[in-house]
């Protein structure tokens, strides 16, 4: 199973750092799992006027970017939170129901506008607290890691 994650602004030195080594982590140890790779699409945050405008721009863009996608999971602080346990297990159920890509969706500074609350399949909440989208794109890669770890029954996960 394929993951996108499309993400609004891009990401500083450091923080690529962080999440290329989670990256390559995930692809390796997701193959035999049948999951991955681990595709990432970084857009622009929206230049509108506006909060609402940008929003909706944002979102519009991050919907076209996960198009093909049979189940999109939009991050959002108000979101439903899970346990890493138990986003290893929805990633194999989404897998074992033969979905062949699924997306998530990381919004700009303003949050998700309408189109990604009314499209997206799922909400989910890495924290209660907010963060910025960089931090945001790490914590998703290290537990994207960490279920594909999970599944294969490896000791990184010590919990």
């Amino acid at each position: 199973m394929r993951i996108c994650i499309a993400a609004v602004g891009k990401l500083k030195d450091l923080e690529r750092d962080f999440v290329d080594r989670y990256v390559k982590r995930f692809d390796a140890a997701g193959r035999s799992l049948s999951l991955g790779p681990l595709r990432i699409v970084e857009l622009g945050e929206s230049r509108a006027q506006t909060a609402v405008e940008r929003k909706n721009d944002e979102s519009l863009r991050l919907l076209r970017t996960v198009e093909g996608c049979e189940f999109s999971i939009a991050l959002d602080e108000g979101g439903h939170t899970m346990t890493s346990a138990a986003f290893a297990e929805l990633l194999a159920k989404k897998r074992d129901q033969g979905m062949a890509h699924i997306g998530f969706l990381i919004g700009g500074p303003d949050g998700h506008g309408q189109p990604v609350r009314e499209s997206a399949r799922a909400m989910q909440s890495l924290s209660a607290m907010t963060m910025p989208h960089g931090l945001a794109r790490i914590m998703l890669v290290e537990q994207l890691y960490r279920a594909a770890t999970i599944l294969a029954g490896h000791p990184y996960h010590r919990a």
